[in-house]
């Protein structure tokens, strides 16, 4: 057992210095990497939860801006369909007029025809009343 206590010794002086040498500085090491890697790891969360917010922000003033312009295409195409409709009133208000001017002015040729034909018709009527008459106060006589 004697023989065992040198290098019981040596192992222990082995494990000492290894464990300050080497073993303690990794576990600093490694223990700054895992701070280091967690608070990395928190920044990317805070960054891409942020970046989400951002997101959903753009989306709704691009939404918003969307439903303005459409908003604004309604009402232009609203002014276009009542300005048509206005055109259409018009043009229909006109062709009435012109449609009454023109049933107007056919009565008043119907009218004046008419007087024309009557005058005519009575002169006809007269001279072939007259022609009848002679021919029979000639084969009378």
């Amino acid at each position: 057992m004697l023989k065992a206590i040198p290098t019981i010794c040596l192992f222990l002086l082995v494990y000492f210095y290894l464990r300050s040498m080497l073993f303690t500085p990794i576990e600093k090491v490694l223990q700054r990497r895992g701070v280091l890697t967690e608070g990395a790891r928190k920044a990317a969360e805070q960054s891409l939860s942020a970046a989400e917010r951002k997101q959903q922000e753009y989306e709704k003033k691009f939404n918003e801006a969307r439903a303005e312009v459409y908003r604004a295409q309604e009402e232009i195409r609203r002014g276009w369909l009542d300005q048509q409709a206005a055109q259409v009133a018009d043009a229909r208000k006109k062709a009435e007029e012109a449609v009454r001017l023109a049933r107007a002015q056919i009565v008043v040729e119907m009218a004046g025809t008419r007087e024309n034909l009557t005058v005519p018709s009575a002169e006809l009527a007269e001279e072939i009343t007259q022609a009848v008459l002679a021919r029979r106060v000639r084969s009378a006589e």
